[in-house]
């Protein structure tokens, strides 16, 4: 009976020992469960959907089952306002003037015949009481003041002359001026005996023709 209790008692230490082993070997296990499921949650890949699935791929699979792909935001509506510094430099700016349209041709005084007279009556007495003098320019005319400027203007070449009235005439009625020998010159009418002018009497202080 003494040998039986040694036996006992040597197995039974023996059985505690290998429960003991079992249990250390479980918790060591459970240890290392914990430790990979921790890492696992920290190195999640930043481009891991909600449910573990990659974005890009997931992106790929709503357009295979013909998901319209969402389109970015429009950029908002920019402001019409313009900068203080533009505003100040079209204030400051000179206004911009308005082109000028063309002054409007004078309208003639009289349009007519002209003729002129020279050497016959050269140094002779003109109704003024000056004597005629073919070389200066002046003219003849029926009801002008004498001492009148009237700007003598050729319809056939544009030329002009501006006379002074110093006598009376033409004696016909066709014609509307009689000019000396010099301003006959002028609208280039010697060896014509008469010329198609227009007449423009000129007020006090004119010395030119108008603009054609």
């Amino acid at each position: 009976m003494r040998a039986r209790g040694d036996v006992a008692m040597v197995q039974k230490p023996a059985a505690e020992s290998a429960a003991a082993w079992r249990l250390g070997v479980r918790l060591a296990a459970l240890a290392c469960c914990v430790i990979v499921a921790g890492c696992a949650s920290v190195e999640r890949p930043a481009d891991v959907g909600a449910q573990g699935a990659p974005a890009d791929a997931k992106a790929t699979a709503a357009q295979r089952r013909g998901v319209p792909a969402k389109t970015p935001p429009a950029d908002p509506p920019r402001s019409k306002a313009r900068a203080p510094e533009i505003e100040e430099a079209e204030k400051a700016a000179p206004p911009v003037p308005e082109p000028e349209s063309p002054p409007s041709r004078a309208s003639a005084d009289q349009v007519g015949l002209a003729s002129w007279y020279g050497g016959k009556f050269h140094r002779r007495r003109t109704a003024s009481g000056e004597l005629f003098d073919m070389r200066a320019l002046t003219a003849a005319h029926p009801t002008l003041p004498f001492g009148s400027l009237v700007c003598v203007r050729s319809t056939v070449n544009g030329r002009s002359v501006v006379v002074r009235i110093n006598d009376r005439g033409p004696h016909t009625g066709n014609r509307v001026i009689d000019l000396s020998r010099a301003a006959a010159e002028e609208l280039g009418m010697i060896g014509l005996g008469l010329k198609p002018v227009e007449l423009f009497a000129l007020q006090d202080g004119e010395r030119d023709c108008p603009e054609p």
